[in-house]
């Protein structure tokens, strides 16, 4: 699991049920989508309560935030992996290939930054939508 940082705040009910309603489907929810899973679990939560839980999970590498092109999307799977977009569905797709971590040497190698990890979208059309 990649984790910058540990959440500073204490673990709430609400981000529990958020992180696992998160980690039970495959299919990359946007923040809209979150809301609704969680919202038949706890049906008092805010949007702004959901919203800002997945910022922390994020920001605690429990959850990945991705750029799914029109939404941000995220991903109850925090080990590296690889992302396929669909331009015209707008779902989103693991990649069962495994993570180029020499890339991430060579980038630190060229630029002197330290690298961490990588986080790779494709984006084009699934099979569905070809």
């Amino acid at each position: 699991m990649i984790s910058m940082k540990k959440i500073s705040r204490r673990e709430t009910m609400q981000r529990k049920i958020i992180l696992e309603e998160l980690m039970k489907v495959k299919t990359h929810p946007n923040a809209n989508e979150v809301y609704g899973l969680v919202k038949r679990k706890i049906p008092s939560i805010s949007f702004a309560t959901v919203y800002r839980n997945l910022k922390l999970l994020r920001d605690a590498g429990k959850i990945i935030e991705l750029d799914g092109g029109r939404f941000r999307r995220y991903d109850g799977n925090p080990e590296n992996h690889y992302h396929f977009s669909c331009t015209k569905c707008n779902k989103m797709f693991d990649i069962k290939e495994n993570v180029d971590s020499k890339i991430d040497k060579k980038i630190s190698r060229l630029t002197a930054f330290k690298v961490f990890y990588h986080n790779t979208v494709f984006f084009g059309l699934c099979k569905r939508c070809r």
